[in-house]
């Protein structure tokens, strides 16, 4: 078991805690992470861009001129590809460019991704980090304090407040412990994690 000092929002010691190896120490592999991260960008791919073919633009239902005796080539239709604003051929249409990973490796990624910030020494609890208005200026003080100018901040399922006070300062980014993710933990220079969600982590990220 490793450990981990608690502090509060002022940045004092309040105690220390014990993390289980297997999801805040364990080792980490690149090749899986990069994996998932490259499942998780596609997947916000759009993927919406779309042409139309030569059956989708409009017109082509009569053919333009007679196919013997004008000396000009033969021409079925105005919607040809080669004419002006005919149809495209073999041209984008909308597509799904997301992937998939089994299950295990992609909880496997997470604990590496949250054991990569542990071991780095960029994973801070707090003991509690409750604001009682929805006030950014609160919470850049809070960060001030802690002295945090990037950060993921994974705190509990219901915390409007937080969520609203951090919206509008760039560099952060508030999850619930069910939404931690590779892409946004790697994404930010530190993790913190507010003391109760450790529990969650471990329930659903423990091999």
């Amino acid at each position: 078991m490793s450990t981990v000092k608690i502090v509060n929002t002022k940045n004092e010691s309040v105690g220390e805690v014990e993390l289980r190896d297997d999801v805040f120490n364990r080792e980490v592999k690149e090749h899986i992470l990069h994996e998932v991260v490259r499942m998780q960008r596609a997947a916000r791919r759009s993927g919406n861009a779309c042409t139309k073919t030569r059956v989708e633009v409009r017109g082509g239902g009569a053919k333009p001129w007679r196919q013997k005796g004008t000396g000009r080539a033969r021409a079925g239709t105005r919607t040809s590809p080669i004419w002006r604003g005919g149809g495209v051929a073999f041209g984008p249409k909308p597509r799904d460019y997301g992937f998939k990973l089994n299950r295990k490796v992609k909880k496997q990624a997470v604990a590496m991704a949250i054991s990569a910030r542990f071991q780095e020494g960029n994973l801070i609890v707090l003991d509690d980090f409750t604001l009682e208005r929805i006030k950014t200026r609160d919470f850049v003080e809070v960060m001030g304090a802690l002295e945090v100018d990037n950060a993921l901040i994974v705190a509990g399922s219901e915390n409007d407040n937080l969520s609203k006070s951090s919206r509008n300062v760039n560099g952060y980014k508030v999850l619930p412990a069910e939404g931690v993710n590779v892409y946004d933990i790697l994404l930010h220079k530190k993790l913190i994690l507010v003391q109760p969600t450790i529990e969650s982590l471990e329930k659903r990220l423990a091999s």
